[in-house]
């Protein structure tokens, strides 16, 4: 975010946060019983809106016709939006939206309508943008009051039944009294929330890309590096995979030891942590601490999905079997227990079990030596059940601190030994775990997250040669073009057949990008032009009418447009666009999809100093765009097993694609020579001589 746009939102948050203190205030509470009635949430397929179908509160599900109801009645607005595997979103409904007198408050004054999160991010996006302004944080369940015509008046998080009550009281009481001024309050709160999400502003098209702006960028986000324990210095600790994927790609280009093993480390914390599922496999959501112990119990697919791309490609430069350990062990987590029959892969699993978060996966020590007997003590040490780790209720959570090879050495064990004994461990444990109930699953299967798990599996493939990580790959990627594209369009998910919302720029980004993974990996031409059939319906359908970006939703016109170019947890679709076209212009040879990637790059360039953890994707583009690229054809018979030699190294910087037989794709054109196969190394279609050996191509770079 430049740093004009932080001054202006800084002065927003003051106003807004100074009349929220005027207008609003909280207290704490007592909870109330279960009594459930149904509501119009009963005929939805998402499992969030499932949760609450029953309260005594008229939920209605996201509609435009709500809205216009709410004019003709000029009635408020209460949106409430949450997700299925949301902690405190389900603490909300069983101490206040179950309870029959805060559901009458709500009915008789408001028009109330519950939102999935991961069904309306564009929804979610607009409301949070709001939140933050108002209070200057943001988080879930998010709590939204609105005009009829949508604008926010109030927006909060989790409150107590005493609290909400008292909130909704004093906002009837002010609609009543005083609207003119709700009115003005809301028309600054959406000003705010308009210039957040379009804070695009047009640049010189010709912005130099350059090493310096990089390396300044890159220095720039060294400040906030946690040195000791990996990852930022922050309290609680997110995964950014695009950000360590850049910093790896960087580190290795520049030689920047500092930076390699600032990498290397941040995954080796996690993997090695209490993030890590050390059992059943699988990354949760984050660190609720800055060592990496203590996660949120959440199992997200688009967490695993990013990691096994980023630990599959750090294998390949660092060799670690820790890293191939987790890729191929969340792998196999993900297949076991996030995969539908029908072949796509599930959102997520809740943290909460019986009400307790972590409760599944979490042990007493008595329990562990009982199964464990004369094991438990070399148990104990492997996974760190020390006095500093006990967690609420005496228990504790399983993580390492070193590798097995290391563990197995310092215990005058063999390897194979060893690893041995730890199966064993585990088999004790799942077998526990079968007498417990099982975290609730949220079922619905979302175009851009399988999208960003096909790509994960294409580069797991890429470094182990599995065949079966490259055949669930290209399974879930016919799964989505079977269910989720109808008359060209993509819709958002699948979710028991009932596609209803129309896809969003992710969607569309994500596939696309998975798309050509494939096509690197399959040598089959339809993946490259599938990938050009979704761009030409994003260019038609989602760009952005003042500059080269692309909106985020076509569908319905929110109280703002959306335009997400910055890289968090997920990275931004417009980054994702970008890169694809890049990697698109060097196969097919088209400037014009050239000049597009880098005119969005050149949008970015003012952000990345001032904001340079928050750009990192459009960072790892730039490197692409500032450093030598190569582009490596490999065309003729023996094609495919070039190639996969290929790719078994890591070189940042490469694009790797190949063809066995004659092709009229540019980068292949007039190259096949019957009974032979060459390698082409190339940088924006001009190549050096061609070379038959890997090792000589790879000399050549």
């Amino acid at each position: 975010m430049d740093l004009k746009h932080q001054l202006k939102k800084n002065r927003l948050i003051v106003i807004i946060s100074l009349m929220m203190m005027i207008f609003f205030g909280c207290t704490k509470n007592e909870k109330e019983g279960d009594r459930r009635y149904a509501n119009r949430l009963i005929e939805e397929t998402s499992p969030y809106l499932l949760q609450h179908a029953y309260n005594p509160v008229d939920w209605r599900p996201w509609s435009p016709k709500e809205f216009e109801e709410a004019k003709t009645l000029n009635k408020l607005v209460l949106v409430s939006v949450g997700y299925s595997t949301c902690h405190w979103c389900h603490v909300m409904e069983e101490e206040t939206f179950t309870n029959d007198s805060v559901a009458k408050l709500m009915n008789q004054n408001f028009i109330n309508i519950k939102v999935d999160r991961e069904e309306r991010p564009d929804v979610d996006q607009v409301y949070m943008t709001a939140l933050q302004l108002m209070r200057g944080s943001g988080g879930w369940p998010l709590n939204v009051v609105t005009l009829p015509n949508g604008k926010p008046i109030y927006s909060g998080t989790y409150h107590t039944k005493k609290e909400w009550i008292e909130v909704l009281k004093k906002i009837i009481r002010l609609h009543k009294d005083d609207p003119e001024k709700l009115y003005k309050y809301a028309d600054q709160v959406t000003a705010g929330v308009q210039e957040i999400n379009n804070f695009i502003e047009p640049t010189k098209k010709d912005n130099p890309l350059t090493r310096e702006l990089l390396k300044k960028s890159v220095q720039n986000g060294m400040t906030d590096w946690d040195y000791e324990w990996g990852g930022n210095m922050e309290d609680k600790k997110f995964v950014i995979p695009s950000e360590i994927g850049f910093l790896l790609d960087y580190a290795i280009l520049e030689n920047d030891q500092k930076t390699l093993k600032h990498v290397e480390n941040t995954l080796d914390k996690m993997a090695l942590g209490g993030l890590y599922d050390h059992v059943r496999g699988g990354f949760f959501r984050y660190s609720t601490d800055r060592f990496w112990k203590v996660p949120h119990f959440e199992k997200m697919l688009y967490t695993n999905a990013q990691l096994i791309s980023l630990y599959a490609k750090a294998y390949k430069f660092f060799k670690k079997p820790l890293y191939k350990e987790v890729t191929v062990k969340t792998i196999d987590f993900l297949v076991k227990e996030m995969k539908s029959s029908e072949g796509g892969f599930y959102t997520a699993i809740d943290a909460d079990s019986d009400g307790e978060e972590g409760k599944y996966y979490l042990w007493e020590e008595l329990e562990l030596k009982e199964k464990l007997k004369s094991d438990f003590p070399l148990f104990s040490e492997y996974y760190n059940l020390k006095e500093e780790n006990i967690l609420h209720s005496k228990q504790y959570h399983l993580l390492r601190s070193v590798s097995d090879s290391l563990f197995a050495s310092n215990h005058n064990l063999s390897l194979e030994d060893f690893k041995k004994q730890k199966g064993k461990w585990e088999e004790i444990i799942l077998e526990l775990q079968q007498d417990r109930t099982r975290p609730n699953l949220d079922n619905k299967i979302i175009v851009s997250l399988n999208s960003l798990l096909i790509k994960g599996l294409t580069d797991a493939y890429q470094s182990f040669k599995d065949e079966t990580f490259l055949n669930e790959a290209i399974n879930i990627f016919e799964f989505l073009k079977k269910n989720c594209l109808t008359d060209g369009y993509l819709m958002h998910s699948y979710d028991k057949g009932n596609n209803k919302i129309k896809g969003f720029l992710d969607d569309y980004a994500f596939l696309m990008e998975a798309s050509i993974e494939l096509f690197s990996v399959t040598l089959q031409v339809k993946y490259i032009d599938f990938a050009l059939g979704l761009y030409t319906k994003i260019d038609k359908s989602f760009q952005d009418a003042s500059s080269e970006m692309f909106v985020y939703n076509i569908e319905e016109q929110l109280i703002s447009n959306i335009v997400k170019v910055d890289d968090g947890v997920l990275p931004s679709p417009n980054s994702v666009i970008a890169h694809s076209l890049f990697r698109i212009s060097l196969v097919n040879h088209n400037k014009e999809l050239l000049s597009k990637s880098r005119n969005m790059l050149s949008l970015i360039l003012p952000k990345l100093n001032e904001n340079a953890n928050g750009f990192t994707n459009w960072n790892r583009l730039l490197l692409h765009n500032t450093y030598p690229f190569y582009e490596i054809a490999v065309v003729g018979n023996n094609a495919e097993n070039i190639l996969g030699k290929l790719q078994n190294s890591y070189v940042p910087n490469v694009y790797i694609v190949g063809t066995s037989n004659e092709s009229t794709i540019p980068i292949f054109q007039n190259r096949y020579l019957k009974g032979e196969t060459f390698i082409y190394v190339c940088q924006e279609g001009l190549c050096k001589l061609p070379v038959k050996k890997v090792e000589d191509a790879i000399d050549l770079l």
